[in-house]
Formats: structure tokens, sequence, C-alpha cells
């Protein structure tokens, strides 16, 4: 929830437009569930995001968009050992989906 707060300032004080939310979350389903929170408001209807559509861009840290935009060096050391044990396709898949409906704009 404290997260869900921190996003909502963040977008209140820099504009949606201006911010990005990068997620971590280890399964698709979770990094969904972030992904939609911060697009479209707080599915569950638990957080300062229930009922809020912040629209921001989200993307998870082991999709191709992100993977690119840092230097590959950094990336290795910091996420390249996360990327090898999980189900990435799955995790790359639940986010293009929710950008998909939330984010057609993106």
């Amino acid at each position: 929830m404290e997260n869900q707060k921190r996003v909502k300032d963040f977008a209140d004080k820099y504009g949606a437009e201006n911010l990005v939310v990068i997620v971590g979350a280890a399964e698709g389903e979770a990094a969904g569930l972030a992904a939609e929170t911060v697009t479209a408001g707080d599915p569950t209807f638990a957080g300062p995001l229930t009922g809020v559509q912040l629209g921001l861009k989200v993307y998870h840290v082991v999709e191709p968009e992100f993977k690119a935009e840092v230097d590959e060096d950094v990336y290795e050391e910091q996420v390249g050992m996360m990327e090898m044990v999980l189900d990435t396709d799955d995790i790359i898949s639940e986010m293009t989906a929710i950008r998909d409906e939330f984010c057609k704009y993106l």
C-alpha cells in the first residue's frame, strides 16, 4: 500500500506522462497485478490507487524494451541471474496483455 501511495504522489508531482514504472515481480500474475494497478487502478480495492487510473507506462525488468535501455554489464550484474530462473515468457505475456488492455496509447 505504501508503494501505491508513493506512485500516486510521484504522478501528482511530476505528471503521469513523465513517469515509467519498472516492476520486478517473480511471477507473471504478480507483475500483471502491479501493472494493472498503476495503469487502471487497484483491482483489489485495497490501496490508495483504488479507482485511480494513472495510465502509467509500465514494464518488467526482464522485458526487452527495458533491457535495451540499460547498460549490458549493469543489467547482467543486477538482473542476469534472476532472468535465468524466472518464467520470462509468462511475465512478458502478462505485461503485454496488461498494456494491450489498459495502455492502448503506448
